[in-house]
């Protein structure tokens, strides 16, 4: 492939480009080339008083309740690259949408929180390929996502509080090749899933594309062991049975045996490697902090899941019952279950189902 600023990884580093790099922050709110540090005014004007402009004046932004801010829009072709963020408040009252080439429906519609990993509202260090979350909470991307014409980036304020946010959106201007897809992210949550019924991680999903990976947030509702379901890819027409089925919910995170060490070791290990992990378990405190909560993650990053039409992807939520004689047999659980998939596809963009509420998007 012609490098051109694109698909940037060691083995290319050393060669040179035309590609333009810019980023997009509260100090160059456009990414204008030499348009950063110039602010009269900011969040940080107060504690600048006496230094003057260049001097971190504008370091982040307000959001009021309700407000719906554009963090970018930048002409293509180009591609963003990374995008780091620290917001306070509530992780799950921060939605980050992003538009592709003038569509009205957005291809990225998540709750920041999730969409770096971190669903729970509380921090975990994550150190994967795709994403990183650093101390405090430093939200870090590194998905790659081309586009040609334009791209619009907001930020959704749905608490009824102020929030801050500090972002800084880093991205290339240059050409994209013919086959390059457009990156999207698509949150869902259930609570409790009913039962007997199947979570749905993706579902009406048109054109051409690859499945990049997921993070859910699984919250469990029963006691044992809750991770015997199988995830279910039905590619290209695939009716009741699918063409990819799992064997149970760790082996997907690429672990095994309940991720479980034993209780003289701890029990539920957390991990983070480049392509999957546990990097969070919340356990109960024997007070109010009842239930296990897990955070867990899986990119596709050398193994996408292809698709040429359409892609459906569901998970059991599968634990185990004691029968009369001991013997043991499967019991479907109604835990509290959220997650994110990330996939490339060709346009348009399918609408998404409608993103809660806030009160349904809480964690409680």
């Amino acid at each position: 492939m012609t490098f051109n600023g694109l698909g940037m990884h060691l083995g290319i580093l050393p060669r040179l480009s035309a590609a333009q790099s810019r980023s997009i922050s509260p100090e160059n709110f456009t990414g204008a080339k030499g348009g950063g540090g110039m602010a009269d005014e900011g969040t940080g004007a107060r504690a600048a008083r006496g230094l003057g402009r260049g001097w971190k004046i504008s370091p982040s932004i307000r959001l009021a309740p309700g407000e719906i801010r554009e963090l970018a829009g930048i002409d293509g072709p180009g591609a963003i690259q990374q995008i780091w963020m620290t917001p306070t408040g509530h992780w799950r009252h921060l939605v980050l949408r992003i538009y592709w080439d003038g569509q009205e429906q957005p291809s990225v519609e998540c709750p920041v929180g999730d969409f770096f990993a971190c669903g729970w509202n509380r921090y975990a260090q994550v150190s994967s390929l795709a994403v990183c979350v650093n101390p405090g909470s430093a939200f870090n991307c590194y998905w790659e996502m081309p586009f040609r014409r334009h791209c619009r980036i907001t930020i959704t304020n749905i608490s009824e509080v102020e929030a801050t946010l500090y972002y800084q959106i880093n991205y290339t201007l240059t050409d994209v090749p013919e086959d390059a897809a457009y990156f999207h992210a698509q949150f869902r949550r259930v609570n409790p899933l009913p039962f007997k019924s199947v979570y749905t991680i993706l579902d009406g999903v048109q054109g051409q594309g690859h499945y990049a990976g997921v993070y859910m947030a699984w919250g469990v509702n029963n006691a044992g062991w809750w991770g015997e379901g199988e995830i279910k890819f039905f590619l290209d027409g695939d009716r009741e049975f699918p063409t990819i089925c799992g064997t149970g919910t760790e082996d997907y995170f690429c672990g095994s045996y309940n991720f479980d060490l034993g209780k003289e070791n701890g029990g539920y290990r957390e991990f983070s490697t480049p392509y999957a992990g546990l990097p969070q378990v919340i356990r109960p405190d024997g007070l109010y902090q009842s239930q296990t909560r897990f955070g867990m993650y899986r990119w596709h990053i050398m193994d996408p899941v292809r698709f040429q039409r359409d892609l459906r992807i569901t998970i059991q939520a599968l634990g185990w019952r004691n029968g009369p004689r001991g013997e043991r047999r499967y019991l479907p659980l109604q835990d509290d279950i959220a997650s994110v998939a990330f996939w490339y596809q060709t346009l348009p963009t399918a609408p998404f189902p409608i993103l809660p509420g806030a009160d349904d998007l809480e964690v409680i």
